[in-house]
């Protein structure tokens, strides 16, 4: 976005000073008259620049603040997915430990019945 904003600022600047430069070249009037000239449209173009300036860095101060804004919420969002799936993982250990328990007992229940009627 910077090197667009530098573009756009160098543009009118050599715009305006090619257009002085011409202006120069082709003028039928005095040189005084000329100076004048150009002291006003050397004004008018820095009063343009400024402008322009002014209205680029409150537009990207916009697109910062909504950057930052749709950032935190992004933030917010992601640490509350995190949140579910540790409560998740939590629940799906548990289920695991206590269906380990169940097939250890089970396979307990086998082997002893299995060596009771071995016997």
């Amino acid at each position: 976005m910077s090197s667009q904003i530098e573009g756009f600022v160098k543009g009118i600047i050599l715009g305006g000073i090619i257009g002085a430069a011409i202006g120069i070249l082709y003028a039928p009037q005095s040189g005084r008259k000329t100076r004048e000239d150009i002291s006003g449209k050397g004004e008018e173009l820095l009063t343009k620049v400024k402008e322009e300036y002014e209205a680029v860095l409150k537009k990207s101060g916009k697109a910062y603040e909504s950057a930052v804004k749709q950032l935190k919420h992004l933030e917010s969002s992601t640490l509350k997915k995190v949140g579910e799936m540790e409560e998740k993982v939590d629940e799906l250990t548990e289920l695991g430990k206590e269906a380990l328990h169940d097939t250890k007992s089970h396979l307990k229940e086998a082997v002893n019945t299995a060596v009771h009627a071995f016997k």
